[in-house]
């Protein structure tokens, strides 16, 4: 029995040291084709972690159509199309069809002095001038009562400087309203 019992200890020994070295090198065994998941990874690699409603875009506005420029209210103009603007110091309504009209603010123009016409756009309806130091559009535009003859600014606004309301204080004389 005396030779059994070492051949008993060498055994349990040798055992014992497999089972040693395949529980500290991490046999592959026992993690061998796991998934080791996104937490194993460093958190620079990690994937960004989203609330789930924010994984879909808001769409509560896809559908809105935007304002137009033209539709927005400008001081001085009136709601319905052509409808004569509200009266003010940077324009007037004279009765009759726009090209005659058009023609007869050509006419007064050429007569005030100190006005210079840059240019005349008869299907815009404008003349580009300049008079006392400042530049604008003297418009004539057809509405319901007439046509409308104003002073504009560069930017489409009612011209409302000094020069633009001396100007059309003037052409409304010399068109005789």
């Amino acid at each position: 029995m005396r030779a059994s019992v070492p051949y008993v200890r060498v055994l349990s020994a040798a055992v014992l040291a497999t089972t040693m070295v395949a529980a500290t090198s991490g046999c592959s065994w026992f993690h061998k084709g796991k998934p080791r998941g996104d937490y194993a990874l460093g958190p620079e690699m990690r994937p960004l972690e989203v609330p789930p409603d924010l994984t879909a875009p808001d769409t509560s506005a896809a559908m809105k159509v935007p304002a137009l420029a033209s539709a927005t209210q400008r001081p001085g103009a009136s709601s319905a199309p052509g409808q004569a603007p509200a009266a003010s110091n940077s324009g007037f309504v004279v009765p009759g069809a726009r090209d005659q009209v058009f023609g007869q603010v050509g006419d007064a123009l050429g007569g005030i002095a100190g006005v210079t016409v840059a240019s005349r756009a008869q299907v815009l309806g404008s003349y580009d001038v300049a008079y006392e130091g400042s530049n604008f559009l003297v418009r004539v535009v057809a509405v319901e009562a007439g046509v409308y003859v104003s002073a504009v600014d560069p930017r489409g606004m009612p011209a409302s400087g000094d020069a633009p309301v001396k100007l059309i204080a003037a052409l409304k004389a010399k068109l005789g309203h």
